[in-house]
């Protein structure tokens, strides 16, 4: 900013200037003049400025101050602000970004007898918390995570404060304080569950499994294990059945599989092995059957369930839907005529006894009469499962994290204000780039979610076309599964486009095999952000990763090759953006929402439902919001209690008091 130093050489007189000075050799200036706590200011109007490096200049010409004497007057002996850092933030080429230098702007609204926060307000946004000393308590991680969240004052607040501060951060923002989310942090530390490396469920090939060495780990340690080549081969086997376009010649099937099912299957199959593979004497306490033991066919065996369902009721403490639903997958394994297991005898080859599980005997029978075996186990199982449910309790309140919304009379007018509070905390794109576009694509993800109320997976892997471009046919997105975001000339708008195969509920009366189509509206900035995220935020991010041709992508690093968001990457980005500018902090004054606790994408389907079934109680209405059943929403997603519906039905009936 050379015309400011031109302009204003009092603020600088320690600095030449062309044409101010008319030779280079220095004269002895006058002695300092002496510091003053509150300087007279000059007499006059002033207009205030609206940037900080413009505020500060002029108010130092206000009150006579150069950088060196402002320097002298706030700046103490102990203090490592430098007099030139002074000068940088006058020219405009550095701005206060830590805790220490922030404290030197509240020394300056003192001197100057501004109101507190004048000069801060002014500050660009860099979207980055306000860099501090190392608190020598927390670890360098724990200490990043925090950092958003902790008070200006934080260093000067007396102990028993701090430590308040940072058991309310920890436990309400950083990990939630519901039951079910101390259950699952606790579990989540255990590691047993076996993997199935070698099984891709998007497109498995059976002959794809190929022989490797054996892991040399001791399979007795407890831990994560790659499961053993034959029981991966029959798992693999299973996800062909399931999830292939028409049934395997000379096999029958009921219903198939889409990828995210299969991979869901998956994963309650690595623990159920995992937990039966676990040593007793291990902190998991699982039964030590060696590696080599495990295969399909010991789930038709009742002893193996009997064991499974007592060790997860000792472990959680009673019984949920989740044994239920992983008896159900059993019964689906031996129905007559269709089940996969039932129709493959040869699995009982695999069989071997298991001390307290299954005897020779019973390996025995099975062989011989594989039918009479399935029979049993059908039997049992239908049995089990009623038992099961009737003594199952809910161990999570899905709705628990966001109560707060969904108790407010416009749940959707209450969950907008999270994507208000990401606007006005927007970084300057000019200084801080990819800031600016971490914040764009956090508030078109929630807004996106409140328009379209869709399943993470569909908004995650929706494409885009930009303007003027050539839309992706209706074939090409059945093939791909995904849908697309695109302007719509006829309408003048951006629209939303995904086939019904897309959709987990597919074949749901709601679709009756049609696309899904919806016109976004031009509210709330939507389009303009829209426009900014595909113009130049968008190819920010990505850095020098690869483009997955995905509408959202993540925050390209040194090492990241593809840019594409995961089920789990996704979920961790929407949850870092309710803790950073969704939940309100007592302590720093910055979110949107009193009593929000952190949560995923899901949760937008709860608040749409819910805010349908407020104003106009119709479950049918409150389905097409979330593309499902009335009867999925009166189930799942709907919160529409007693109390609600007098509400309305008394709106109505006060109508008569009142003519």
């Amino acid at each position: 900013m050379p015309t400011l130093m031109a302009e204003c050489p009092s603020l600088f007189p320690d600095i030449e200037i062309a044409g101010a000075v008319g030779h280079a050799k220095k004269k002895r200036g006058p002695k300092p003049k002496p510091v003053v706590e509150f300087p007279q200011a000059l007499e006059g109007d002033w207009v205030d400025p609206s940037s900080f490096p413009e505020a500060l200049a002029l108010h130092m010409r206000r009150h006579g101050d150069s950088c060196n004497h402002l320097h002298r007057a706030i700046i103490g002996p102990r203090d490592k602000t430098d007099r030139k850092t002074i000068q940088t933030w006058v020219l405009g080429t550095r701005a206060p970004g830590t805790i220490e230098s922030l404290a030197v702007l509240e020394r300056i609204e003192h001197r100057y007898r501004l109101p507190a926060g004048y000069f801060r307000d002014k500050l660009d946004r860099s979207g980055r918390a306000t860099a501090r000393r190392a608190i020598p308590t927390l670890c360098t991680p724990e200490r990043r995570r925090l950092a958003w969240h902790l008070p200006g004052d934080f260093a000067k607040r007396p102990k028993r404060e701090r430590d308040e501060i940072l058991e309310w951060v920890r436990s309400v923002i950083i990990a939630g304080t519901t039951d079910y989310r101390r259950f699952q942090r606790g579990a989540t530390q255990q590691r047993f569950s076996l993997r199935f490396p070698r099984i891709d469920c998007h497109d498995f090939v059976p002959g794809d499994v190929a022989v490797a060495a054996a892991d040399p780990v001791d399979e007795n340690l407890p831990g994560c294990r790659d499961a053993p080549l034959h029981l991966q081969h029959e798992v693999g086997r299973l996800i062909a059945f399931k999830t292939s376009t028409l049934a395997p010649s000379g096999l029958l099937r009921q219903g198939m599989w889409g990828e995210e099912t299969a991979s869901q299957k998956l994963e309650h199959l690595g623990l159920l092995f995992g937990a039966l593979r676990s040593p007793l004497d291990s902190e998991v306490k699982g039964h030590g059957v060696p590696l080599d033991r495990l295969c399909l066919a010991m789930l038709l065996f009742p002893s193996v369930w009997d064991w499974y369902l007592q060790w997860r009721e000792d472990r959680r403490g009673f019984y949920t839907s989740w044994e239920v639903n992983m008896l159900d997958f059993a019964l689906s394994l031996s129905r007559d005529k269709t089940g996969w297991m039932r129709q493959n005898p040869g699995l009982a080859g695999a069989l071997q006894p298991v001390d307290g599980l299954i005897s020779p005997s019973e390996i025995d029978e099975a062989r011989q009469d594989w039918d009479a075996l399935c029979d049993r186990f059908t039997i049992y199982a239908l049995n089990r499962k009623k038992d099961v449910q009737r003594v199952a309790k809910v161990h999570r309140d899905p709705f628990e994290p966001i109560l707060p919304i969904l108790e407010a009379a416009s749940p959707v007018g209450e969950y907008r204000k999270i994507t208000e509070e990401i606007l006005d905390r927007m970084p300057n794109a000019r200084r801080h780039p990819k800031s600016a576009a971490e914040a764009v694509r956090a508030f078109l993800m929630l807004r996106f979610g409140l328009h379209l109320g869709l399943r993470q997976k569909n908004l995650r892997q929706l494409r885009f076309c930009v303007r003027g471009g050539r839309h992706s046919t209706e074939k090409q997105l059945e093939m791909l599964k995904c849908g697309e975001l695109r302007w719509n000339d006829l309408s003048g708008g951006w629209e939303v486009f995904i086939p019904a195969v897309a959709f987990k509920n597919a074949s749901s009366s709601f679709f009756s095999r049609k696309p899904y189509r919806l016109l976004l509206p031009d509210l709330g900035r939507l389009y303009e952000f829209i426009d900014i995220y595909l113009q130049r935020d968008r190819q920010i991010l990505l850095g020098g990763a690869e483009d997955p041709r995905t509408f959202f992508v993540k925050s390209a690093k040194l090492t990241t090759k593809n840019a594409a968001y995961s089920q789990l990457g996704f979920y961790d980005a929407w949850r870092l953006t309710i803790q950073r500018y969704g939940i309100y902090n007592p302590y720093t004054g910055q979110g949107a929402i009193k009593g929000l606790l952190p949560h995923g994408p899901h949760n937008v389907r709860d608040v749409l439902a819910t805010h349908v079934l407020k104003k106009t109680g119709s479950y049918e209405q409150a389905g097409y919001a979330i593309q499902d059943s009335p009867e999925i929403v009166a189930k799942h997603y709907g919160r529409f209690l007693p109390h609600d519906k007098s509400a309305m039905a008394a709106v109505v009936l006060n109508l008569a008091w009142e003519s």
